[in-house]
This record gives structure tokens, sequence and C-alpha cells, in this order.
């Protein structure tokens, strides 16, 4: 682990939580566009839906030009859903990586 500095050690457990918060925030995100695409009459541009379609968009929409949908279903948001969680999972999940290092910093201290 010569590549933690004790500079990096302080940091890293608000590194670990901002990103883990944030990825979980986009997870959920992603999983409330699942439900909107079950309710295509829901005005999706207006109140909390906003907030909603502002930061998942861009990404749905560059995945949408490469995968289409399948039998008038846009699978986009399910498979964003799962590589958000693939991630968060790999890097502050149990046996992420981040995860592993604050736990070694932890016990060498």
């Amino acid at each position: 682990m010569s590549f933690v500095t004790p500079t990096l050690l302080q940091v890293l457990p608000s590194i670990h939580l901002v990103l883990g918060l944030l990825l979980a925030a986009w997870s959920l995100m992603f999983l409330m566009r699942i439900v909107l695409t079950w309710y295509p009459q829901v005005d999706s541009a207006s109140g909390v839906w906003a907030l909603v379609i502002w930061p998942t968009e861009p990404v749905l929409s560059l995945t949408r030009r490469v995968v289409s949908p399948i039998g008038g279903v846009d699978v986009t948001p399910v498979i964003w859903l799962g590589l958000v969680s693939l991630f968060r999972e790999l890097l502050v999940g149990q046996q992420g990586v981040l995860s592993q290092i604050l736990m070694r910093a932890q016990a060498v201290a």
C-alpha cells in the first residue's frame, strides 16, 4: 500500500462516503426511470420527475443509440441500473477497493 499517503488516508473516508451516496442516488434515479417507463402518460418534464430525468437522460440517450428498444420497451435504464450497482459494489461495497484500502489502513494504524 505504498501509494496510500497520509493525506489520502485523511481524505479517503470522505471520498468513500460521498461516492457511495452519489452512486446510491444514481441507482435510485435509474430505478425511478424504470418505473416511469410503465406510466407513459406522466408529464416527466415537470415537478420531481424533472429532477430524476435531468441527471439520467444524457447517459440514457447515448445508450439508446446503441441498444434499441426490445419489443417496444426501453431497456437502457435497466442496463444502467446494473452498471451503477456493479460500480458501487466494486468501489464502496464490503469487498470494494476503497473499503479494502480503508480497512487495511485502520488495521495498520
